[in-house]
């Protein structure tokens, strides 16, 4: 009977291990996100109703965000620079959704003139009464050598992707512990946790939002029911790139490259969704081989910065020959 017990408890073991290895092998997040979305609460459910302010929402992730969280019937404040690219994003949520015009308000943001930030959080709570969500989205990325690069390129990545994500954070958290309760969400980056090559300015930036908001998020321990959660995906299927700065602060970007081996915004967005219904704190989201990364930095360090000198090295020789820098890891790139 005994010899039974622990047979079946081995069984039951290896298929645990199994299930998890298949998981990872095919899985496009971290364990407890992918947990959350078969398991968890449903964003439907739960985002129902809230007040959303989103910051880059005229396009990529931040566009896609608004699309989605209009189905969930949020009521959503949409910031970005563009206001004609806002009052698009607004009529495609009214489409897509039950939402009606009051229930989507544009609230044109420009994250570099920090001054104005009090007033456009005043205008923003005003507008509902109350923000229930922050999801800081807005930023752009950089696809240029270090050795190439302005310093000016990386004080504007800075001053952009940090400093002015913090500024709007610091303007929306105290209505949130006045109220005890809240959810700022940030989107970060793979690289975030890990450098990468052509990056070294947008990876500090990210970097520096990762150590600002897990330094903030123990500060806040009486107050439970604010949510501070990081978002780290891999490549994604955005503008990003096509806006990313280059060796200068004014000079675009020559080819961005094919964007189709990353993964859709569509899902991209949905597990973020998840992660804000299920409170995670920090969500790993990206397909393999980029998965195996974040396991690695973070289990495996030695081992991480041999795969990352080999891909680092290719991912530059795609950058060079005029591919996505992301794209083709494991194929020699094409230069005529």
């Amino acid at each position: 009977m005994d010899c039974c017990i622990v047979s079946a408890l081995w069984y039951l073991i290896a298929l645990h291990a199994l299930i998890h290895f298949l998981c990872f092998a095919f899985g496009d997040a971290d364990f407890t996100l992918l947990w959350a979305s078969l398991l968890g609460h449903r964003p439907e459910k739960k985002l129902k109703g809230l007040v959303v302010w989103i910051t880059g929402a005229s396009s990529g992730i931040g566009e896609e965000l608004a699309y989605q969280l209009a189905q969930c019937g949020s009521r959503l404040i949409l910031s970005a620079r563009r206001e004609d690219e806002l009052n698009r994003v607004k009529r495609g949520c009214l489409e897509c959704s039950d939402l009606q015009d009051e229930d989507v308000h544009v609230l044109p943001l420009d994250l570099l003139e920090r001054t104005s930030h009090k007033e456009k959080t005043k205008t923003a709570i005003q507008y509902f009464g109350h923000i229930d969500v922050l999801i800081n989205n807005g930023g752009r990325s950089q696809r240029s050598l270090c050795v190439e690069t302005s310093v000016d390129v990386y004080e504007a990545l800075m001053e952009l992707n940090f400093l002015g994500t913090v500024s709007i954070t610091k303007q929306v958290l105290p209505h949130m512990t006045q109220r005890g309760s809240g959810s700022i969400v940030t989107v970060s980056s793979i690289v975030g946790l890990a450098g990468a090559p052509l990056g070294s300015g947008y990876a500090a930036s990210k970097h520096a939002l990762q150590g600002f908001f897990n330094s903030l998020r123990p500060e806040l321990t009486d107050f439970p029911n604010i949510l501070i959660s990081m978002v780290c995906p891999g490549p994604v299927q955005s503008q990003i790139v096509h806006n990313a700065f280059t060796e200068e602060v004014n000079k675009p970007l020559s080819a961005a490259g094919s964007q189709e081996h990353k993964m859709a915004t569509s899902r991209c967005v949905r597990l973020m969704l998840v992660g804000m219904a299920n409170g995670v704190k920090e969500m790993w989201i990206a397909q393999q081989p980029f998965l195996l990364f974040y396991y690695l930095w973070q289990y495996a360090p030695t081992f991480a910065w041999f795969v990352t000198n080999v891909l680092g090295r290719k991912r530059v020789q795609n950058f060079k020959a005029g591919l996505d820098a992301d794209s083709a890891y494991f194929t020699k790139p094409k230069t005529s």
